[in-house]
């Protein structure tokens, strides 16, 4: 299952609770608002002009770059931004790669 903050519904406590269930939270917004308005606890930042090569890369490198686990195409993954547009273009990548 692939979530995406571009949902309205899911709230900050959903994704808390998601994430308490081990899914992997990609926030797809630029490095520097990361920066600027802080990272979200647990997460890894992939920017959504990184995705589509980062989503394909060799496990180990991407463990090696991200320093986390590629998920495998079965994983839950909830993507995040700042409004939600890049999110569900974040969601339509991975769905495109095969990702479920």
């Amino acid at each position: 299952r692939l979530c995406a903050a571009a949902a309205p519904s899911l709230s900050y406590q959903q994704l808390k609770d998601l994430k308490k269930a081990n899914v992997l939270h990609i926030d797809v917004r630029e490095r520097w608002e990361i920066d600027r308005f802080g990272k979200i606890p647990e997460s890894i930042n992939i920017p959504l002009a990184e995705l589509m090569e980062a989503l394909q890369m060799d496990p180990t490198d991407f463990k090696e770059q991200y320093n986390q686990k590629m998920p495998s195409k079965s994983d839950p993954v909830v993507f995040s931004c700042l409004a939600g547009t890049r999110s569900k273009q974040a969601l339509g990548f991975a769905m495109s790669l095969g990702f479920s």
